[in-house]
């Protein structure tokens, strides 16, 4: 079976990972550090906070970011759901701002015209979720203009864009949102196994991520409350979680993120053939800006001008045929949970849609050209 996305490990990552296991250190050490500053330098941030998964990290980016019981959060559908998720876990209410059905980011037409009508009501969002999804980014600078105009927050799910671009801008860099966050799962851009971090570019962000990240408690004399010399002496100022990373996960970091750009150029060479080769006339191939540079970490398929019977017996088929195709996503507002909340069918149409024409094929840097060409010929050749 080809997976439609997978780890890439090198001997680098596996002597970093055994030097750890020999060392003192395999929790709160120094390499988590030397990760975020690792991270830092290349997406051109001042600061970021490294953690066991990109969902602690839109978890704590939404109590950083002050999100309380009943403020409200919106995102997108067509997205996994923890990025809906981290503003029900500090009791906000969620929405979602339905996505172009070209590029599959937010549109930017239709938040507007949400945040107007939002207005009238006394309804704002306190925080916005935009997700970079497939690896390609949003039109941040629309966004954050947006934001001046209707005073909500940014916070970017880049958990598909590390190594991304927007108008030559390194996604991460938050140059135009308030928090940014990545996932290092394995089929990410990099991998940590288990992984992720928020980086900013806001000094006081920085410190309240830090420390809901490790119980609410910190260490530092500057903010403590207590005077003391004691020098054991620690302070819990909020509740917050463990959410830190282990060593052996930033050492596998710091070796990954070497070959972050080898990483994406591979990727984009794998889409490169698939926009070459792929011929079949019932499918619409990505629609990448011309202001991106895409990490590529999918590559989406849409199957125009036939049914949803067709889209599930093509997807099926490829299944059959031992390629692991996905759908990302069955949209979050129709998931079991949500639709308890109150929320059903029709109400956020594209992404309906694209769920139901859809289809994410295979896409990674080890991916082996005789098995493109496996798939781009099953893709070719397929008849219902």
């Amino acid at each position: 079976m080809i997976p439609y996305s997978t780890q890439t490990i090198f001997n680098s990552d596996i002597k970093g990972v055994n030097k750890v296991l020999k060392s003192k250190w395999l929790t709160q050490g120094p390499l988590v550090n030397k990760f975020e500053n690792r991270l830092s330098k290349i997406v051109k941030s001042k600061y970021s906070v490294a953690v066991n998964s990109g969902t602690s990290a839109l978890h704590i980016s939404c109590l950083a970011l002050g999100l309380k019981p009943g403020d409200i959060l919106w995102t997108v559908p067509n997205t996994f759901v923890a990025s809906a998720n981290c503003g029900l876990l500090v009791g906000g209410k969620v929405d979602f701002v339905d996505i172009n059905i070209n590029s599959f980011n937010i549109d930017t037409n239709l938040l507007e015209k949400k945040l107007i009508q939002a207005k009238e009501k006394n309804k704002l969002p306190k925080v916005l979720v935009t997700v970079h999804f497939g690896g390609q980014p949003t039109e941040q600078d629309v966004i954050w203009r947006l934001s001046k105009k209707f005073k909500f927050k940014i916070l970017e799910d880049a958990s598909h864009a590390l190594g991304a671009f927007y108008k030559k801008e390194p996604v991460g860099s938050c140059k135009w949102s308030d928090i940014t966050v990545f996932s290092f799962h394995p089929v990410k851009t990099i991998t940590t196994c288990e992984g992720g971090a928020a980086t900013t570019n806001n000094l006081e962000l920085y410190n309240k991520l830090r420390i809901f990240s490790n119980h609410g408690i910190t260490k530092k004399k500057q903010f403590f409350k207590i005077k003391t010399n004691n020098s054991w002496h620690y302070e819990q100022h909020e509740l917050g979680l463990n959410y830190r990373m282990s060593e052996i996960s930033a050492s596998l970091g710091i070796t990954q993120l070497q070959n972050l750009k080898r990483f994406v150029i591979l990727r984009n060479k794998v889409a490169k053939l698939y926009y070459k080769k792929l011929k079949a006339d019932f499918i619409q191939l990505p629609v990448i800006s011309k202001y991106c540079i895409s990490s590529f970490h999918l590559f989406v398929i849409k199957i125009i001008g036939q049914s949803e019977d067709y889209h599930r017996k093509f997807f099926n088929f490829l299944r059959k045929k031992k390629i692991n195709v996905n759908v990302h996503y069955i949209p979050v507002h129709l998931q079991p949970y949500y639709r308890k909340l109150g929320f059903k069918e029709n109400l956020f149409k594209n992404s309906e849609k694209h769920a139901t024409s859809s289809i994410s094929i295979p896409i990674f840097p080890s991916l082996k050209k005789k098995e493109m060409f496996k798939i781009i010929k099953l893709i070719n050749n397929y008849s219902n």
